[in-house]
């Protein structure tokens, strides 16, 4: 392994930390990295791969993409992504699927992710993959928090550790102390960042609103960290304060 950036010490340092916390890798476990093939699950990968060098756990990783019939330049995708796993030196494999039409459903993006949610879950089950390990980040979660507070009336989140079909699936975040801008350079430094297709229907303008929010309110205050406070917010719920039982 190469030496790490001062970038790439601290996203270490981070999943480290998250993997630890959260009881994220175990003895034996079998990982699937679901790999969209942009800057977050690249970054996930690649360290990944790293610590199961010299983790004092044994642990298998196997990264997996699921490539739609929707997404630009499809064929080049692939190629790239090809590319980096073998560069890496990962175990890998690329599942292509069609996205069905469903009139009923009028988000194009949600109805996709579902979809390759759906086919990620089948393939760990298929290929004996006890956990899914995803690249969603600090920003990810604090935002989804935000969105689901604003839109749905909920307090909820995306845990960095979650347990799915009694236990026989379990999703794991070890990005979840990271941020974006973090992943983001380190992207850049390694070659990932801008290599990727976009997918046509991209663009979320309730999350992108929530995202100029925060940092918005990050400007206004540039002593307070609102991004770690929002974070940590669900798990010091003051309930003397909070009527739980009119919701």
């Amino acid at each position: 392994m190469k030496k790490l950036s001062n970038i790439g010490v601290k996203i270490n340092s981070r999943i480290g930390k998250a993997i630890h916390d959260y009881k994220l890798i175990e003895e034996g476990d079998k990982i699937l990295v679901g790999v969209s093939g942009g800057k977050d699950s690249l970054t996930l990968l690649k360290f990944l791969k790293d610590i199961q060098g010299w983790a004092p756990v044994k642990f298998d990783i196997i990264a997996y993409h699921v490539l739609t019939d929707i997404q630009s330049e499809p064929e080049e995708h692939e190629k790239f992504l090809r590319e980096v796993f073998e560069t890496i030196g990962v175990k890998y494999k690329i599942k292509k699927i069609k996205i069905p039409d469903d009139k009923k459903v009028k988000s194009g993006c949600f109805w996709c992710a579902w979809n390759r949610r759906k086919t990620l879950f089948k393939a760990a089950d298929k290929l004996g993959c006890n956990k899914v390990a995803l690249g969603h980040h600090k920003d990810d979660i604090v935002e989804t928090m935000l969105m689901n507070l604003f839109y749905n009336g909920e307090i909820s989140a995306m845990n960095p550790r979650q347990e799915l079909f009694g236990g026989e699936v379990i999703i794991i975040r070890p990005l979840c102390y990271v941020e974006e801008e973090m992943t983001a350079k380190f992207s850049k430094e390694n070659g990932f960042y801008g290599r990727t297709c976009q997918c046509r229907l991209a663009g979320d303008s309730k999350r992108k609103f929530v995202k100029d929010l925060i940092r918005e309110v990050e400007r206004s205050n540039p002593k307070i960290n609102v991004k770690s406070n929002i974070f940590r917010s669900v798990s010091r719920i003051r309930e003397g304060y909070i009527d739980l039982k009119n919701g």
